[in-house]
């Protein structure tokens, strides 16, 4: 149980710091124009929300503390 709090705690921060730091982004595609059978499509890079990578963080971090104070135990 230790073990597995403090390595999704650790995967956690990771993430969430690499999310914060500007590198978190996912692709997006929405149609332009259809014109019957025939469409125009179009793929946009997304960055993920700050906001995903605090969480994160903040998540990731009370995890790790939860798994060093049960290993006190």
């Amino acid at each position: 149980m230790r073990a597995g709090l403090l390595i999704a705690g650790i995967i956690l921060l990771v993430a969430g710091i690499w999310v914060t730091v500007g590198n978190g982004s996912y692709k997006q595609t929405d149609t332009v124009a259809q014109l019957g059978p025939a469409k125009i499509e179009a793929t946009h890079n997304k960055a993920v929300p700050q906001w995903i990578g605090i969480a994160g963080i903040v998540l990731g971090g009370l995890l790790v503390v939860g798994g060093i104070a049960s290993k006190k135990r």
